[in-house]
């Protein structure tokens, strides 16, 4: 990573973001800008300083510029003061942080008089280590005189960790030294957990979905240990705007939490625009390698849940067709637009989806600058995987002004104190509409207007959106989905928490409804013990060790063969399209061909070196049908949600040169696995679909294009990423003897997504319908019906029979009977 020259601050210039656009629509990139939407300023709303806040506290905010508070500030800290639960939903930059730190600071000034120093303790939960040390940096700089703040996690030197534990009057963690080590080693945090005051939660949106509901046992786990000690401390939750904030927040802590959801600070206006790249002959770019039709393996079609967007790029796949030429990708655009910014000093982050993008966006902006050597040393790239003192390093640079402009990934939409920027650009949608405007409010400095452009992937999602505005700026954000009962998650919580203390009957009150059949499955399988004083963990290794929060299952480890060096992790279900024997794996910019995947050994062995082609699986899918939950009729259509198993097989691996040319198709021998969870789908009578213009030859191409279309718009609905999530259809499946289509969580027992779309389903086959039926392309491409993850290599698709398909379905909707 290149250190930027340091750019003199007289290099900035006024902003207005009105010339800036006009200057980047104009020329080559014309007809490209599609929509301009102005967010109107927002006035102040101004509230007294609380008379409760300890003096030396007030004194501290004072010296920091703090004089006085916005109302949201005010009121969220009123209610924590005051012993309720509260969470905090407002807007990027709106000073979330001061609504907490009064309650907290105050209570852990005033517990300094208590005889051991330590009357009260407090606890910071972030998702991330980088926004727990920026954390801990604004904590440090108000220098409150006798609080005693530090950070404690899996970076912390051992030596300190005794002290911590013993004298710190803040914590700021993570759940996950929370769940490995706070809670199974909580005799050595009984002083601390004894005061305990406060639990800080920031950043909640990120707690949805199957790592919601890890989140939500693991502080009920916290509150039972807690009470063991006496404590029974006040939640207060930070949140960007939500649906539903206070339901989101009680679901989490499993208590009742008040909202503030009105925001006092002050926003100038923002100029916010929807751009759509042109096609890949219209200007300088990647070419991205173009589709290859595969022969479609036997079995059902599907699209399966892949690894997280943000460790592996997305494939992009041209039209095929030949009808229309494929659009540049959202990254190539968005590191053409970057430069131009960056040359007209326009302090600016551009924010792509994955760490692979984010190198190659910043590359290729840089390149475009290469004539200008100190505006392109001016461009830097952050994301994950960086030591912490080189995200510091940055994060300090673009705050003074040296790095003009910066390509990042949604490490930077967390609340790390960045503000004061011209520009934002969104190179693809960032998975829900809460995320894209978490994103586009880090740019707007103090008393200025600023400028956000979504630039729209080839994507189903993103064309819809391009095309139709109102979904970003005529709704609100998304629910959150969480589900704090699921099974598969609730499970190996309780036998952690038994293997904290005893279970007790009371215990289980806490933990819903069907903690009580959980624990008696686990005493039946050994795993718990039942005796008088409750239920005990019965086995010899760490319950904690069998629960991975941020994920589900085992994981593998990617390791160099010539070092034994451990390049990263993956987990074990990814690990069979991604680093099977013979794949090409991308880490941090360099390549890697995988020599052996073990997986009774749990690693993958890879040797470094590019072979000039890529790889890309191919598997079979089926499901079966366990039952259904909820279901209704349009007509001859049934639609329903319930319990299925997926049964997922990867069979082979193509290579493709650059061009997209296929080299070779390679048999391997992998494990069938199955997923139990939840899914939505929906059936249609052969000769019915006949009658609507969709041939019984034509049903699997027809229902597989839909099926990608519906995946590619779920984030619409739902709070999802297309890669939470998964889908098979078929033209006759033997438990509904039809023709099916379903979409299903990609994690067992389910994450609530499947569910959301089936309580909208109109809503959501409608955007479905309109996303393939508005495309320019004629047989189907990545803007509609191609997928960047499906396992038979987009193979059969059927655009105009999925058209049909979906215009048949709608039409026996109850608004238009």
């Amino acid at each position: 990573m290149s250190t930027p020259a340091r750019t003199a601050p007289s290099a900035r210039v006024a902003f207005d973001p009105e010339a800036t656009l006009a200057a980047l629509a104009s020329g080559p990139r014309a007809g490209r800008l599609r929509h301009v939407h102005e967010v109107p300023a927002r006035p102040a709303s101004v509230a007294d300083w609380p008379a409760w806040v300890d003096p030396s506290v007030h004194a501290a905010c004072a010296g920091a510029g703090a004089t006085s508070l916005w109302s949201h500030q005010r009121q969220a800290a009123d209610l924590a003061h005051g012993g309720s639960h509260v969470v905090m939903a407002t807007g990027t930059a709106s000073g979330k942080s001061l609504g907490y730190l009064l309650p907290v600071l105050t209570s852990l000034v005033e517990g300094t008089y208590a005889p051991t120093g330590r009357g009260a303790t407090a606890l910071y939960l972030s998702p991330t280590k980088a926004l727990a040390a920026d954390q801990l940096s604004r904590v440090q700089a108000m220098a409150v005189p006798g609080v005693r703040a530090a950070t404690y996690d899996g970076d912390t030197p051992t030596e300190e960790r005794r002290w911590i534990r013993d004298h710190a009057h803040l914590v700021l963690t993570n759940p996950d030294l929370v769940h490995h080590s706070l809670l199974p080693l909580h005799e050595r945090w009984a002083p601390f957990l004894r005061r305990l005051r406060y639990v800080v939660i920031d950043e909640c949106h990120v707690y949805r979905g199957v790592f919601g509901s890890h989140l939500a046992a693991l502080l009920r786990r916290l509150r039972r240990v807690c009470a063991r000690y006496g404590a029974s401390p006040t939640f207060v939750l930070a949140s960007a705007t939500v649906r539903d904030p206070g339901d989101h927040a009680s679901r989490l802590v499993g208590l009742p939490v008040t909202a503030v959801t009105v925001d006092g600070s002050p926003r100038e206006a923002m100029t916010f625009a929807l751009w759509e790249p042109g096609a890949l002959d219209e200007g300088f770019g990647a070419t991205a390698p173009a589709g290859t039709a595969a022969e479609h393996p036997a079995g059902t079609i599907a699209e399966s849940p892949a690894d997280p967007i943000g460790e592996y790029p997305a494939r992009e796949v041209a039209d095929t067709s030949g009808e229309t030429p494929a659009r540049r990708s959202a990254t190539s655009e968005a590191a053409d637009l970057l430069a131009e910014l960056v040359g007209a000093r326009v302090q600016t982050v551009a924010f792509a989806r994955s760490r692979a993008g984010v190198e190659a966006l910043a590359s290729s902006a840089r390149r475009t600058l290469e004539g200008q050597p100190r505006l392109a040393s001016a461009i830097a790239a952050y994301r994950g995987g960086y030591l912490p003192e080189e995200r510091r390093e940055l994060e300090r640079a673009l705050r003074q002004g040296d790095i003009i402009g910066l390509a990042a990934t949604n490490a930077l939409e967390l609340g790390v104190d960045i503000s004061g920027l011209d520009a934002v650009l969104l190179a693809g949608w960032p998975g829900t509409r809460a995320s894209l405007w978490q994103q586009a409010g880090r740019a707007g400095r103090a008393g200025t207007r600023s400028l956000a452009v979504f630039v729209a992937a080839d994507d189903p999602l993103d064309t819809y959106v391009v095309n139709h505005p109102e979904v970003v700026f005529g709704q609100p954000v998304e629910s959150t989905v969480l589900d704090p009962d699921n099974p598969h998650v609730l499970a190996p919580h309780l036998a952690a928490a038994a293997a904290e203390l005893p279970l007790k009957e009371a215990d289980l009150e806490m933990f819903g409804p069907d903690a009580r059949r959980l624990v008696d499955a686990l005493v039946a399988r050994g795993i718990l013990r039942r005796r008088p004083a409750g239920w005990f963990w019965a086995r010899s290794d760490r319950a904690s060790d069998h629960v991975s929060l941020r994920g589900s299952g085992e994981v593998v480890g990617i390791v160099e063969s010539r070092t034994g060096r451990v390049l990263g992790t993956i987990d074990e279900s990814s690990a069979h399209s991604q680093v099977h024997t013979g794949a090409v794996h991308v880490h941090q910019g360099s390549t890697y061909v995988v020599t052996e995947l073990d997986l009774e050994l749990g690693t993958a062995t890879a040797v470094r070196g590019d072979p000039g082609w890529s790889t890309f699986a191919q598997s079979v899918s089926a499901f079966d049908v366990v039952g259904a939950q909820e279901s209704f009729s349009w007509g001859p259509v049934d639609v329903a949600f319930g319990n299925v198993r997926v049964h997922h097989q990867v069979t082979s691996f193509l290579r493709r040169l650059p061009g997209g040319e296929v080299i070779g198709t390679h048999p391997l021998t992998l494990p069938q696995r199955t997923l139990s969870t939840k899914a939505v789908w929906w059936t249609m009578p052969a000769d019915w679909l006949e009658a609507a213009g969709v041939a019984e030859v034509d049903v699997p191409g027809a229902a597989h294009a839909a099926e990608h279309a519906a995946i590619g718009m779920m984030p619409l609905v739902a709070t999802s990423d297309r890669w939470d999530i998964g889908g098979v259809s078929t033209a006759l499946h033997p438990d509904t003897g039809l023709p099916t289509i379903m979409v299903y969580d990609g994690h067992p027992g389910g994450a609530g997504f499947a569910q959301r779309a089936f309580g909208v389903f109109e809503m959501w086959l409608s955007a479905t319908l309109e996303a393939v039926r508005s495309c320019r392309c004629e047989r189907g491409c990545p803007g509609c019906v191609q997928s960047p993850k499906c396992g038979n290599g987009n193979e059969p698709l059927d655009k105009a029979g999925a058209v049909r398909l979906l215009e048949a379905v709608l039409r026996h909707a109850p608004r238009h009977n």
